[in-house]
């Protein structure tokens, strides 16, 4: 099966993923319900690894494995409501040989709405921790976060 194209793209080492608030993502005061933006950012996570070249869904059909969340910390800042457009904004910080760690931002124009530090852990169809495919490895290496 042929991959589709990534919804976003990247600026420099920094992956952009526009979406829009829509009412199924708000509770009933139209503010996105906390739990959203969890959702939010996988969505993003899974279309960096698209733009990067990373087909992780043809790695998981063939038995090698995928990124399961192993940590994940995050800050509310200030409030999205119902048809705001939302950029998340993903940035590698750190590659290891079994995961990757991601800042991510969730930004309405310049104010940070929600930030977190992601773990991310490549793991075998059973479960276990893995090495990241050789060729993940090179495409995120020059994705990770060098600035100041």
């Amino acid at each position: 099966m042929d991959t589709l194209p990534a919804l976003g793209h990247f600026i420099g080492p920094e992956h952009h993923f526009v979406l829009r608030v829509y009412f199924e993502d708000t509770d009933l005061t139209g503010v996105v319900y906390h739990a959203n933006y969890l959702r939010f950012m996988e969505r993003a996570r899974s279309d960096m690894l698209v733009a990067a070249g990373i087909d992780q869904r043809a790695a998981h059909e063939g038995g090698e494995g995928a990124y399961a969340v192993a940590s994940l910390a995050i800050k509310y800042r200030a409030p999205a409501r119902l048809g705001d457009e939302l950029v998340v904004v993903s940035r590698l910080l750190r590659l290891r040989a079994a995961s990757v760690d991601i800042h991510q931002r969730v930004m309405r124009r310049e104010t940070i709405v929600t930030e977190a530090e992601v773990e991310a852990a490549f793991v075998s169809p059973s479960g276990r921790p893995r090495r990241q495919p050789r060729e993940w490895m090179a495409a995120f290496e020059p994705l990770v976060w060098k600035g100041s």
